[in-house]
């Protein structure tokens, strides 16, 4: 009876896990439709607006955004080989659309990173490794970001391209990259300060918005950075930081062919500063459009392009992957480790 009772408790659980799965595939897939739908005529001019571009460049973007996923999965590769496992760059590309995807509709980049988590646990990496995989690719891209507009702005200042006001403006915007990489240096090396810190802007920022805040997950959230910092001191950090240049490289090299198709080919200082400012700053715009000798109707058009081929094109081919990576989500032999 008691044999009978329990074969029926873990029939019922096993039901009630598989149920759940495709619950979350139905929620997942009901907000992609509730996502894309609305977005329909635009993805529709911006095919007509690829119509009037050199369409071998525009092929040379794609190819350039095809290497860039593939830079996507090589820093995941590298980001669990810190913790001495093997892990399929293929694994790694379909991770990262999926988890981009998951992203745009719950959760931002939150839901990014637990997406990312769940996925690289069905696979076989082990706890700490997933956990890597969720923080570092938002921390190895956002530096190469600023690294870029860094080296573009101070490239526009040495040319003597930007006017007076900008001049100031963007070296006010130097300093402030810079001083961010200062205070992050700073803050691993200092971390009760550097925590204490964080817990008291985060405090007074929830005070101004008139939220309950408690120090406990502010003080997790630095942990789990310092965390991930010493994995990189323990694991090294080159090939990580390789996956990122790729991905981010190949990433502006498609805003650099879709200029080109457009008849209005960039210089570098332009291309840097224009690709890495906005996107630090939440926003895919080229930066002050005809204020760096780019007309604004050819930024229109570039800008409409490289939303779709960088933004649109995998948000919607990461949908039905994210839904076969639910559909096969299961528990898998422990990860091969590198001797």
């Amino acid at each position: 009876m008691a044999k009978n009772t329990t074969n029926g408790a873990t029939k019922t659980i096993g039901a009630l896990i598989a149920s759940s799965r495709y619950i979350v595939l139905l929620v997942l897939l009901g907000l992609a439709v509730h996502l894309v739908l609305p977005q329909l005529t635009s993805l529709e001019h911006s095919l007509q607006v690829i119509k009037s571009l050199v369409l071998w460049a525009v092929a040379l973007a794609v190819v350039a955004q095809v290497l860039s996923y593939l830079g996507s999965g090589y820093l995941l590769r590298e980001i669990v080989a810190i913790t001495h496992q093997r892990f399929s760059l293929v694994k790694g590309i379909m991770i990262t659309l999926a988890s981009s995807s998951v992203g745009v509709v719950a959760g931002g980049m939150v839901g990014t990173a637990a997406a990312t988590y769940r996925w690289m646990r069905s696979k076989g990496v082990s706890s700490e490794g997933a956990t890597l995989a969720g923080i570092l690719p938002l921390l190895f891209n956002n530096v190469i970001l600023i690294l870029a507009a860094i080296f573009g702005l101070i490239h526009l200042l040495i040319v003597h391209q930007l006017s007076r006001i900008q001049s100031i403006s963007f070296s006010l915007i130097v300093l402030l990259l810079g001083a961010g990489l200062c205070g992050a240096l700073w803050g691993v090396r200092h971390r009760s300060e550097s925590t204490a810190l964080a817990v008291r802007v985060a405090s007074r920022w929830a005070r101004i918005r008139r939220k309950p805040y408690t120090a406990t997950e502010t003080e997790d959230a630095m942990a789990r950075l310092f965390s991930a910092w010493d994995a990189l001191h323990r694991g090294g950090w080159h090939g990580p930081a390789l996956g990122a240049a790729l991905n981010t490289g190949f990433d502006m090299l498609t805003l650099y062919f879709l200029f080109f198709a457009a008849a209005v080919p960039i210089g570098p200082g332009a291309l840097l500063a224009g690709y890495g400012l906005p996107l630090l700053f939440g926003k895919i715009a080229f930066l002050l459009p005809g204020g760096l000798g780019v007309p604004a109707p050819v930024v229109v058009v570039v800008i409409l392009t490289y939303r779709l081929l960088s933004f649109w094109l995998p948000t919607l081919l990461g949908f039905p992957i994210a839904a076969y990576l639910q559909h096969t989500e299961k528990d898998h032999e422990p990860p091969r480790r590198i001797r």
